[in-house]
């Protein structure tokens, strides 16, 4: 392997050279007309025509006193045929000085080849931007994965369906955005940093603001500053944004992520539900023609209606426990033993309901299913069920194995939610740092006046994993949170 340093250098004494020859080789501006996939696909309408394009040089072949190279912009490759009796000796000769990596602009004919490549007979070459560093070993490419999410440009320099993973993400949130406009939902923004965490189960990222001198939090949730404005007479908001929590990391999460909260005034967990599947349904066919995909193998069918599943039948179906016939803690903490599930001692009936579920129950739920009926314990931003109140109008969607989506009849009674916060606020008191705090000013906002609401979160990473078939939240993340390396195995890891 060639001492990274020694690259350095040679790169070094060609752009000297070529500083010498009055050649910048770091330009301002250089006008485009064409893009390589236009000239490909509407070759026979443009056939002899000057154009001019620009981008990364992905291969280059010296052949004396002719060059042949790819370059590679946003929308694909191009050939480029360069001749020396056409530019002249001494700019050919610096042409041969260029490195792949290097950016140029290129002006030409566009013609085919003898062997039926379309390519761009040169005319004029620019150096638009000398690259310091070799791309990665052109036969293998850059397959080392901690590599490809550390330094994700050479990653999408060098794996064109990586770009294609982010093509596809930007579509979805503008095909969601789209579904959610067009239905009269108004788009807002609001705070990352929240002085009290809130609107989700999760450890939060703790800051410091130094002018107030106050401890502030990154936003774990987008749900209560969302309420707060149904109560001042929003009818339907929705927010796309950043997400923290300060949590493990997997190929399920990321402790930065992206969700999509919405609100709707005079609706309940039903209309949520049919909302979603409908939102859902119409992204995957838009982003692949078709209801059906292929994920991880598995065919996935999005057609509506989805699979309604209470959370109880569920457990009865996969464990064979019906805990309709557990009514007591302490019988629920027997059932756990008897199944070798660990429970915490004083474990309450609802989170030992919430642990056979997600033990038992969801690595089955492969087809898009609508889990419903959760206990109070672990819903305490939920509406009580009428007929039930031990549970709330409230429903996970899940999708191989995963949950996708969390929504409820928000609750709007002020009473009935300060004694849910004061509950969590005992759980948190005994040591579960993921409990919610008491929001005093949210319950504030409540004993004005919440209308009957529907609420929904959907994680938006996920549903990218889905349509794009990643295996890896961290392959629809741009930049996932990685722990810090040291330059010197950087290198090691890119010259390898």
């Amino acid at each position: 392997m060639d001492n990274p340093n020694d690259l350095w250098r040679i790169r070094l004494d060609k752009l000297e050279l070529l500083r010498q020859a009055g050649i910048e080789p770091y330009a301002d501006r250089y006008v485009r007309t064409h893009k390589a996939l236009d000239i490909l696909e509407r070759f026979e309408e443009i056939e002899g025509q000057e154009v001019s394009v620009a981008g990364r040089i992905m291969s280059k072949r010296d052949q004396g006193k002719v060059i042949f190279t790819h370059i590679q912009d946003f929308s694909g490759r191009i050939q480029i045929y360069i001749r020396m009796d056409e530019l002249g000796q001494t700019l050919f000769d610096l042409i041969t000085k260029f490195d792949v990596g290097d950016i140029i602009g290129v002006e030409g004919k566009v013609f085919r080849t003898k062997r039926g490549e379309v390519s761009i007979h040169a005319l004029k070459v620019k150096l638009l931007s000398k690259a310091m560093r070799p791309l990665p070993e052109k036969f293998h490419g850059l397959t080392n994965v901690e590599t490809r999410y550390r330094q994700r440009y050479l990653d999408l320099v060098m794996n064109p369906d990586v770009r294609q993973v982010f093509v596809t993400r930007s579509k979805i949130i503008r095909c969601m955005r789209e579904f959610l406009e067009e239905r009269g939902f108004l788009e807002v923004e609001t705070p990352t940093l929240h002085t009290i965490p809130g609107g989700a189960a999760a450890r939060p990222f703790t800051t410091h603001h130094n002018t107030l001198d106050i401890d502030l939090y990154l936003r774990i949730a987008l749900e209560l500053p969302l309420k707060r404005l149904i109560v001042g007479g929003f009818e339907k908001v929705f927010e796309i944004g950043r997400t923290f929590r300060n949590e493990g990391i997997s190929i399920k999460h990321n402790p930065e992520f992206t969700m999509m909260e919405l609100y709707q005034a005079y609706a309940n967990v039903e209309d949520i539900m049919e909302l979603t599947e409908e939102m859902i349904a119409q992204i995957v066919q838009k982003i692949h023609g078709t209801t059906e995909i292929i994920y991880q193998g598995q065919s996935l069918q999005f057609e509506t209606p989805w699979r309604r599943l209470p959370m109880l039948d569920g457990i009865l179906e996969y464990s064979g426990v019906d805990f309709r016939n557990v009514l007591t803690d302490e019988q629920a903490r027997q059932v756990a033993q008897e199944k070798g599930l660990h429970v915490e001692a004083d474990a309450s009936r609802g989170k030992i309901i919430n642990e056979f579920f997600e033990e038992f129950v969801e690595p089955n739920l492969i087809q898009p299913t609508f889990i419903t009926g959760h206990p109070v314990e672990i819903s305490p931003l939920a509406k009580r069920n009428a007929e039930h109140p031990e549970y709330t109008d409230r429903f996970e969607a899940f999708i191989y194995g995963r949950e996708l989506a969390n929504a409820f009849s928000e609750l709007n009674d002020p009473i009935d939610q300060r004694q849910r916060f004061e509950a969590q606020a005992a759980e948190r008191a005994k040591g579960d740092d993921e409990a919610h705090v008491l929001d005093e000013d949210f319950v504030q906002a409540l004993e004005y006046g919440l209308p009957p609401t529907g609420g929904l979160g959907i994680g938006i990473d996920r549903l990218v994993m889905f349509l794009t078939d990643c295996a890896s939240i961290r392959d629809v993340i741009l930049f996932p949170t990685m722990r810090p390396r040291d330059e010197s195995a950087q290198d090691e890891e890119i010259e390898g």
